[in-house]
């Protein structure tokens, strides 16, 4: 695992995001090596999950941090580079399913990282 995407995962846990779940798209995607998919309670705590990641990063090195859907969204989309993370509130999460559009052999919880 990535310095970066340990970063991403605890951050993740500090703001207490649900479900994280992280899939490896080495040798599967071109726009980046993993995606984080994550689950708010409301709004306002994923716009807070995505302004703590994007200090995160910053922090990390990467000069531009891309957030899309930050104004009152309930699916939040955050372009780390070799790191690509959604932020949704569940209901969202489960209509869109993004989670089903990868091969679950791709997947792993964030507790399996530790």
């Amino acid at each position: 695992m990535t310095q970066l995407l340990k970063i991403v995962i605890k951050s993740l846990e500090d703001d207490k995001g649900q479900d994280i779940l992280v899939i490896d798209l080495d040798g599967k995607a071109t726009f980046a090596t993993h995606m984080v998919i994550v689950s708010g309670t409301s709004q306002r705590q994923i716009v807070a999950m995505a302004s703590h990641l994007k200090e995160k990063m910053k922090k990390f090195g990467l000069s531009e941090v891309p957030i899309e859907g930050k104004n009152g969204s309930d699916w939040i989309l955050i372009d780390g580079g070799d790191i690509v993370i959604h932020l949704f509130r569940p209901e969202i999460r489960e209509f869109y399913s993004l989670e089903k559009m990868w091969n679950t052999d791709m997947l792993r919880s964030s507790e399996a990282n530790h």
